[in-house]
């Protein structure tokens, strides 16, 4: 049987959409406890590919939204108590966000970790009504126990490591295990009753001989994703791919949950969904987040793939039906 630690609920207002005139982060602020970064997904360092580090400049520092501006939008399908959501890969750069906005919503998680105090040290103490944490690795098949999926209904699979060779490949770190071995043993794993499956994967996956993604792809690590997508689609679970651009802000590390609550996109808010692997931009991982709980519940979303980038400009917050709007725009280009 799996071992399961359980945390303190922490209950925190969710932000609604913001108003032109107002700069509001996509998480609500919090008093700022502690604070660090560290490496980010891909070992890369132009302008157009992952930075192997990245973090939150001065000009980011987030800003402080009025509670009067803030709301719970309970009629939203996300503030459903019935889901249990399994974030693989929790600790990571996007996963870690992804956690925490689960939190603020009160919808109920469970995370897959190898290392378990690292959930103690990004979220706290929570309550197991509101935070599930499981040992397990997803490189090894036999690591993870079906007790691990009980109840279960949606998944949001966020793993990955560096795209060149790093301290972090230590230990089988690498694109292949992690990226494929890991992604199809954890596919394979799945209960068929699962009603969602989000899988993080990368922009530039269908096009791994061309530049620049050919750079990007010297170790194998957009082939490896290709081949976790493939899995993921070949598995007959319903399934929703969100490939992202560069990623920008974070990771946080050693940070607790109200620091992650507070973090901020800065300006870089407007978010831009397409398909086809056409978009080659950046993107934060604070909207990545957002489009993977976001696609939990839009239905058209299930069977597809998006690219996903953020620019300049006020963005859709946690409102559902901006993202659905997003989403359909994908649709009809």
């Amino acid at each position: 049987m799996a071992t399961i630690l359980s945390f303190a609920p922490l209950s925190v207002p969710s932000t609604i959409y913001p108003k032109p005139s107002l700069r509001i982060p996509l998480f609500t602020s919090l008093p700022l406890q502690s604070s660090s970064s560290s490496s980010s997904s891909y070992g890369l360092t132009s302008s157009f590919l992952v930075r192997n580090e990245a973090s939150l400049p001065p000009s980011s520092t987030p800003i402080q939204a009025l509670a009067e501006e803030e709301a719970v939008d309970d009629s939203s399908p996300l503030a459903s108590s019935s889901k249990l959501v399994l974030v693989v890969g929790g600790t990571g750069g996007v996963g870690q966000l992804v956690v925490a906005s689960l939190l603020k919503r009160n919808i109920k998680s469970r995370l897959l970790l190898r290392d378990l105090e690292k959930a103690t040290k990004l979220f706290g103490k929570q309550d197991e009504d509101s935070l599930q944490v499981v040992k397990g690795d997803t490189r090894n098949a036999e690591d993870l126990d079906p007790s691990m999926f009980e109840g279960v209904t949606h998944v949001i699979c966020c793993t990955g490591t560096t795209a060149f060779p790093s301290q972090r490949w230590s230990g089988d770190n690498t694109p292949d295990k992690v990226d494929w071995e890991g992604v199809r043993n954890l596919i394979s794993a799945l209960p068929s009753s699962v009603e969602r499956v989000v899988l993080v994967s990368s922009v530039g996956v269908t096009k791994p001989n061309e530049l620049p993604w050919s750079i990007m792809n010297l170790f194998g690590v957009l082939k490896y994703k290709k081949m976790g997508e493939d899995f993921l689609r070949e598995s007959g679970l319903p399934f929703t791919i969100i490939r992202p651009g560069r990623l920008t802000d974070g990771p946080y590390t050693s940070y607790d949950l109200n620091t992650l609550l507070k973090a901020t996109a800065g300006e870089r808010r407007a978010v831009v969904i397409g398909q086809g692997d056409k978009l080659v931009g950046e993107v934060s991982r604070l909207v990545v987040a957002e489009a993977c709980i976001q696609a939990l519940d839009i239905e058209f979303t299930q069977g597809k793939a998006y690219e996903i980038n953020s620019v300049k400009g006020d963005g859709p917050g946690s409102d559902p039906q901006k993202w659905r709007e997003l989403f359909e725009v994908a649709e009809s280009k």
